[in-house]
C-alpha cells in the first residue's frame, strides 16, 4: 500500500488485504478535519446506495475521533 506521506510507509497491512500498490489516505484523530471527513464519506457512500451499515460504522468512528483530546491543523509532523 502505499500511503500520501513517505513517514506513513512504516504502517503496513500484515495479512495483506491491500494491494501493495494502492493508495491510501490516512486520517488521524487529531487532525481537526478529519472527523468532518470521514462524516462527509459516509454522506457519499449513503447517496450512492453505499452499505448504510458500513456509513454507520464511520460515523460512529468519526464520533471517536472528535472526542480525541488533541486537535490541531494537519502538517508533516
Amino acid at each position: 500500500m502505499i500511503h500520501a506521506r513517505a513517514d506513513y510507509q512504516r504502517i503496513q497491512d500484515p495479512e495483506k488485504k491491500i494491494p501493495e500498490n494502492e493508495p491510501v489516505f490516512l486520517l488521524r484523530a487529531q487532525d481537526q478535519h478529519a472527523a468532518h471527513c470521514v462524516r462527509h464519506w459516509a454522506f457519499l457512500n449513503e447517496h450512492a446506495f453505499g452499505d448504510p451499515e458500513l456509513s454507520r460504522l464511520a460515523r460512529e468512528h468519526a464520533d471517536k475521533m472528535d472526542a480525541w483530546p488533541v486537535k490541531k491543523l494537519p502538517d508533516l509532523n
